[in-house]
């Protein structure tokens, strides 16, 4: 890191030798001297803090989440936070889930979509796993999200192990993490460390729903910290999706009114889902590779094979259209990308440190 910094000042990227040693000096004294995580630095400083550009609306907003949302949020957030207090978690996490998808290979689709869901909602902190009468959990767009009950028993098992001591929000974290790799998706380290939320309110709840613009959907990302690569790298989650038929019937059928499916869609596309939602309902948002977490989503997308409406406007409109190409034509770089905006998504605004509580039972506060 050191050496990283000095090649930096000696160079014409002046800037962003001094950027590194503000980035890294912070980490230090915020968090006992854990490094930061060295990825996130340089998809920042890559994507983000080009000199001439870094002035530009989207770009200095970027500036300002870096410099003061990020180097709080990671904080108290460090790869192998429970390797002291309780060593055995990751790996009780691991074997269960594992458990799960050889069951159930849709864990993946399900916990991924728990996972955005409760982190879109005031942060990673488990709010979305309260049961009560006016939880996030009875919100519409929570109707679909399962696997609740896998939490459940990842819970019991560590509560038997080192009580009160790993929080549900980072199990939902990690069993996301594992869930995507047994899917063929990528396998990487996450930050741990956060805290369970003491508030979950239904009136919080807005998610994106399936007819969104993209330009909707990305403004959603960056109030979050996060960029257009990222967005559509957590979109293209929608590899492993299934979708209810509901959030798509008018695309097969009377688009808008017009008594025919949406013109943007394969015919062949559309025959298809007609005949699955006559039996079923639900279909898989990636018709080429459902149960594997890969890129074929982006490439379905670009021949007009998008399921939702909003997947299929990623692969047209002009601020996404770029980005989905890319991440049809290489797979390595779209599962970097997915790791690295899993990252961001994961550390805005979570509580760490003595904010909120280590939850025992995760459907209840304490």
């Amino acid at each position: 890191m050191y050496m990283r910094c000095i090649n930096l000042l000696g160079s014409k990227l002046y800037f962003e030798g001094w950027l590194y040693i503000y980035i890294y000096t912070l980490w230090l004294i915020l968090n006992d001297s854990q490094p930061f995580p060295q990825e996130v630095i340089n998809q920042y400083i890559e994507e983000n803090f080009q000199p001439q550009k870094m002035m530009k609306g989207a770009k200095f907003s970027s500036l300002l989440v870096l410099f003061f949302i990020f180097p709080i949020a990671f904080a108290q957030l460090r790869v192998g936070f429970y390797s002291q207090s309780c060593p055995q978690a990751e790996t009780i996490v691991r074997n269960l889930v594992r458990q799960r998808f050889g069951v159930t290979p849709t864990v993946t689709a399900a916990l991924l979509r728990m996972h955005f869901h409760d982190c879109f909602v005031k942060g990673c902190d488990a709010s979305l796993l309260i049961d009560s009468t006016n939880s996030e959990k009875t919100a519409g767009p929570n109707g679909s999200v399962r696997e609740f009950d896998l939490i459940d028993r990842i819970k019991a098992q560590l509560e038997a192990a080192c009580p009160s001591t790993v929080s549900c929000a980072d199990i939902v974290t990690l069993a996301t993490r594992d869930s995507v790799a047994l899917a063929g998706g990528p396998s990487y380290s996450i930050p741990t460390g956060r805290r369970d939320g003491r508030v979950s309110n239904n009136l919080d709840v807005t998610l994106p729903g399936p007819t969104i613009s993209v330009s909707g959907a990305v403004s959603l990302f960056t109030n979050k910290g996060m960029n257009t690569f990222d967005a559509v790298a957590l979109l293209g989650a929608h590899t492993v999706g299934q979708g209810n038929c509901g959030l798509f019937s008018d695309r097969i059928t009377s688009f808008q009114g017009t008594g025919r499916p949406d013109p943007s869609m394969d015919p062949a596309l559309v025959t298809s889902l007609r005949n699955t939602c006559r039996n079923s309902a639900t279909a898989a948002l990636d018709q080429s590779s459902p149960l594997r977490f890969d890129n074929q989503f982006f490439k379905q997308i670009r021949k007009r094979r998008g399921v939702l409406q909003v997947d299929q406007r990623l692969a047209s409109d002009p601020q996404t259209r770029g980005i989905v190409a890319r991440y049809a034509n290489n797979n390595a770089f779209f599962k970097r990308q997915f790791v690295r905006a899993m990252v961001k998504m994961g550390a805005v605004d979570v509580l760490t440190g003595r904010n909120g509580e280590i939850r025992r039972n995760c459907r209840r506060f304490n």
